[in-house]
């Protein structure tokens, strides 16, 4: 499934990003391209500075600077990309309460922009990570979350006679992240 295949991460930094990209890395699976996908310069240099993570001892491992805000930088990351998994989010409850605004762009506009980036690309799966939060939210994060989901499922509506399928799934606390 994986043999000479490239996988995007988005939010690639965070602590699921680095506990998928381990798991990756460890099982040695076949992948010709493995991409970090943040805005978070200085996590990306710690990632690729530690030996865990080093794109000098892992040659398929590249780092791309980028938002899930600007679909251009989407579009152009996702070239000859088979499977994305979009783990990018405002994930704080009270940080996304102070800025509502900001949550809302990066977890309901930066997922539609991974849609559209993907639908636009010769992108195969899609996998977008959930939380058990966005279940009958409370919270502005929830809310958000729960908006994505749905955005998510609803471009399997979209795709028409392209080969991608669009899937989500929920987490508390995922592969040790």
């Amino acid at each position: 499934m994986f043999k000479n295949k490239s996988i995007i991460i988005t939010g690639g930094t965070g602590s699921f990003g680095k506990a998928f990209i381990k798991n990756l890395l460890k099982k040695r699976y076949p992948l010709r391209r493995i991409i970090i996908f943040s805005r978070d310069e200085l996590k990306q240099y710690e990632m690729k500075s530690s030996s865990q993570f080093s794109d000098q001892k892992h040659k398929n491992l590249r780092y791309f600077i980028g938002d899930v805000r600007d679909k251009n930088r989407l579009t152009h990351a996702f070239k000859e990309v088979d499977f994305v998994v979009h783990a990018a989010a405002l994930k704080q409850v009270p940080t996304s309460e102070y800025n509502p605004f900001e949550t809302i762009n990066t977890n309901i506009i930066g997922a539609q922009n991974v849609i559209e980036a993907s639908l636009s690309s010769n992108v195969k799966k899609v996998i977008a990570l959930s939380t058990d939060k966005a279940s009958s939210p409370i919270n502005l994060y929830g809310a958000t979350k729960l908006c994505s989901d749905k955005l998510f499922i609803a471009a399997n509506n979209y795709s028409g006679k392209k080969n991608i399928i669009f899937s989500v799934v929920r987490y508390g606390n995922v592969m040790g992240s």
